[in-house]
């Protein structure tokens, strides 16, 4: 899952991105609306982080604007804007969520979660031979086992699942690993797959992740 804060904070960008990162998520941050509105042009989020004094604007533009090119990105509102006439106005601009700021970071990624549980495009368990990757709670098992990945295998492993069975393209797999200011090498990715492999291998999940030379991996059944 990839999100996008927008924030002018650059301590705040910091605090969120730490704790968003911990959480086995991947996150872009950008300082402004001009900045906001690149990031949506150029990459899909899963959801949008949103804080709405902006030094360009009002983030209820930002919010309105997407709204009404049918996005149906879920956007949770981070402001210092508390009162009950405020919140609502958000909520009218088409905000999913609102939290106030200053916030728990607990209850930052409960809201979180509960935004990414009901998008259309979220299934809540992806299911891989006997593999379950159970999204909400960013654990991946087989069977009564644990499987003990880190943040990243589990990003690798995410894309592989929700395309099982097709071909996924390095370059594809790259551009979704990336942050949006940092690139991610060809050589982490041949570690996190090698590393992710072999923690499947161990616990006969009935699936493996296949190389097809020239063109990326292939996440495919095991014969019995």
């Amino acid at each position: 899952m990839r999100l996008l804060l927008v924030e002018d904070s650059v301590r705040l960008r910091e605090l969120v991105s730490e704790t968003i990162r911990q959480a086995g998520w991947r996150i872009d941050t950008v300082g402004s609306l001009e900045e906001a509105q690149l990031a949506v042009d150029t990459n899909a989020y899963d959801l949008v982080l949103l804080d709405l004094g902006l030094p360009d604007g009002d983030g209820l533009d930002f919010l309105r604007a997407l709204r009404r090119k049918r996005s149906t990105t879920p956007v949770l509102v981070l402001t210092a804007r508390g009162a009950i006439d405020e919140r609502i106005a958000g909520l009218d601009a088409g905000a999913d969520d609102y939290l106030t700021k200053p916030f728990n970071n607990g209850e930052l990624l409960a809201r979180s979660r509960a935004l990414l549980r009901r998008a259309p495009s979220m299934a809540p368990v992806l299911e891989a031979g006997r593999l379950r990757f159970d999204l909400a709670r960013l654990e991946v098992s087989c069977g009564e086992d644990v499987l003990p990945l880190t943040p990243r295998e589990r990003a690798v492993l995410e894309i592989l699942m929700r395309d099982f069975g097709k071909v996924m393209p390095k370059r594809v797999l790259e551009h979704k690993l990336s942050d949006f200011d940092e690139d991610i090498s060809a050589n982490a990715i041949d570690l996190h797959l090698s590393r992710l492999r072999k923690k499947i291998a161990a616990h006969d999940a009935g699936i493996a992740i296949e190389t097809v030379r020239g063109v990326g991996y292939l996440l495919r059944e095991t014969d019995a």
